[in-house]
């Protein structure tokens, strides 16, 4: 079985006693047996502070919910947010409270998802203060092998891309944090606790770990595979299933005819995928209230399937299709359209080319981004 990288913390512990301990952690922070890297910490070490990405140490915040600093009640422990609404980054004050800090989240190895920033974030913070950095690894869900995607343009930054990762890039997190180190010239004292017993060909479900959901939006082991394309449609007037009980597996709007979406996509003939015909009326999020008409995506087969490739195909079916569909303005005057932030270029507004074609502009990026990685690898 594997096991991450909290599971040999105690192996490490020349990197931690004697220190005043950070932690950057959520519900994900688990041993095999189900402890928690904050009782373990707080036990064995001395936690000094916590520091709450989006959704909370505890997992008790919405998606975009903001938060001031506070005290944990099961540890007594001040944390320090760093999803708050004028930065996410940490301030002098609060790293003047550490000695190490320490990195435990489950990523699901997808450029849009924000943990890998908040750790990205921190390490160049530490970086410039001299503070050790630890990243207790993590498996990568979605497995170490399969690239897809461009990579991030310049001028295109944003907290759901801010490094020149591939859509889909992987990487495990402590990987992803040896390459920026490197790559941006950081110099951060950067310690990596490895997995036990993964290979990066294993997806999730050959791992033998038990799935607990890296945020609310993010249930099961298909959702995030599926993730890779579908989230593209929350830069669209598409309901991207928020508010169902399958976020990010079922796609509609009032607008689309539900029967006709699925045919056109099964005659499509994707591989690893199945389109099923769907209602729904999303309880939060965009049609709130609404009957939409869409289609719910099924996983065949998970060692065939292209989560980007499906999510364009799909994205650009139903612009196609349906004269109401649009891309969402700039959430703000002066920033660019989400789906630009999504995309990291303005590609997906603005090309003239079919989803095969754009894909195959994309494979370059792919190639070029899953040879540059290769020289960060922990794992075989």
């Amino acid at each position: 079985m594997v096991r991450n990288g909290v599971d040999s913390l105690l192996n490490y512990r020349h990197l931690l006693e004697g220190k005043r301990v950070g932690l950057i952690t959520t519900p994900t922070g688990l041993t095999a047996d189900f402890r928690s890297t904050i009782s373990i910490v707080h036990e064995h070490f001395h936690l000094a502070a916590m520091f709450s990405p989006e959704h909370g140490v505890r997992g008790d915040l919405d998606a975009g919910a903001l938060v001031d600093t506070y005290i944990d009640p099961y540890t007594g422990v001040k944390v320090h947010s760093l999803y708050r609404k004028d930065s996410k980054r940490l301030t002098p004050q609060m790293l003047e409270e550490i000695d190490v800090l320490v990195y435990d989240i489950q990523d699901v190895g997808v450029r849009y998802y924000t943990f890998i920033y908040t750790m990205l974030y921190a390490l160049e913070d530490c970086a410039k203060a001299g503070i050790p950095f630890i990243v207790l690894d993590r498996v990568n869900p979605l497995d170490g092998v399969t690239v897809e995607g461009n990579t991030l343009k310049p001028g295109y930054r944003s907290f759901v891309g801010n490094y020149e990762l591939a859509v889909r890039y992987g990487l495990t997190a402590g990987e992803v944090a040896m390459m920026a180190n490197d790559q941006q010239g950081w110099k951060a004292e950067l310690h990596v606790v490895p997995l036990a017993g993964w290979t990066r060909d294993m997806r999730f479900p050959q791992t033998g770990l038990t799935w607990v959901h890296p945020s609310l939006g993010m249930p099961r082991y298909e959702t995030a595979l599926l993730y890779t394309g579908t989230c593209l449609f929350e830069g669209t007037n598409c309901s991207e299933g928020r508010g169902t009980t399958f976020p990010f597996e079922m796609i509609g709007a009032p607008y689309i005819e539900a029967q006709q979406l699925a045919d056109v996509m099964n005659a499509k003939q994707l591989p690893g995928v199945r389109f099923r015909p769907v209602h729904f009326k999303p309880t939060v999020s965009k049609h709130a209230g609404e009957l939409c008409g869409g289609v719910q995506l099924y996983v065949t087969e998970d060692q065939l399937i292209r989560p980007l490739e499906i999510g364009v195909t799909l994205m650009f079916a139903i612009r196609d299709m349906y004269e109401p569909f649009s891309f969402l303005p700039p959430i703000k005057e002066g920033s660019r359209p989400f789906i630009d932030l999504l995309c990291g270029d303005r590609l997906y507004r603005e090309t003239q080319a079919s989803a095969s074609q754009l894909l195959e502009q994309f494979a370059e990026d792919s190639r070029r981004f899953a040879e540059l990685k290769k020289q960060y690898h922990i794992y075989m």
